[in-house]
């Protein structure tokens, strides 16, 4: 059932809003960069899970329950995967030119190991699988716009980033896109 956001609950969105807004601060306007899509797809997560939280627990066996721990199960495997690789393979340097991209995502080495030998963007399609998973959790219409809405801002994420990576690995980038997938191992 939907319910009524409480006073609490509405000034906690706004806080992550804030907080949102300010960890994005700096591609607010700039719509070709893949942080804009991205700052739109978590405002989408934070509403559903602002609505959803109570119902974390709420009938643990039913089968929306299991499919909410089987998508935030694989949500959270890819999340720490691809942190992992990042961090280990990445070569992040600050040197690299491009005032929109955390320090994390200025990688100067492609990385093709670990979970990105099998799916391209784990840290992206990680926040696709939580905010489906945190849909199940209480299903309603609006949360499934919402949810929907955060799929397509995080698509839009991954396309408007490959196009940067493009930009930046060249043809490297190009035959990893073959070779690889964008968020679900051998599937899509």
């Amino acid at each position: 059932m939907f319910a009524l956001l409480t006073q609490a609950e509405i000034t906690a969105f706004i806080i992550l809003s804030i907080i949102i807004i300010i960890l994005s601060r700096r591609v607010i306007f700039k719509f070709s960069s893949h942080g804009f899509y991205r700052l739109l797809g978590w405002e989408c997560l934070a509403w559903i899970g602002i609505n959803n939280y109570r119902y974390w627990f709420v009938n643990p066996f039913s089968i929306n329950q299991l499919i909410s721990w089987i998508f935030l199960i694989y949500a959270g495997i890819i999340v720490l995967s691809g942190i992992y690789s990042l961090f280990t393979k990445g070569k992040m340097d600050s040197l690299r030119e491009d005032k929109t991209l955390y320090h994390f995502e200025k990688t100067t080495q492609l990385v093709e190991t670990g979970i990105y030998k099998y799916i391209r963007h784990p840290l992206y399609g990680s926040l696709i699988f939580l905010a489906w998973g945190i849909f199940f959790k209480n299903m309603n219409f609006v949360l499934f716009m919402f949810s929907f809405h955060a799929t397509i801002f995080f698509f839009f994420t991954i396309r408007k980033e490959e196009k940067e990576n493009i930009a930046y690995f060249g043809d490297s980038y190009k035959s990893y896109i073959k070779r690889s997938k964008m968020i679900i191992p051998f599937i899509f």
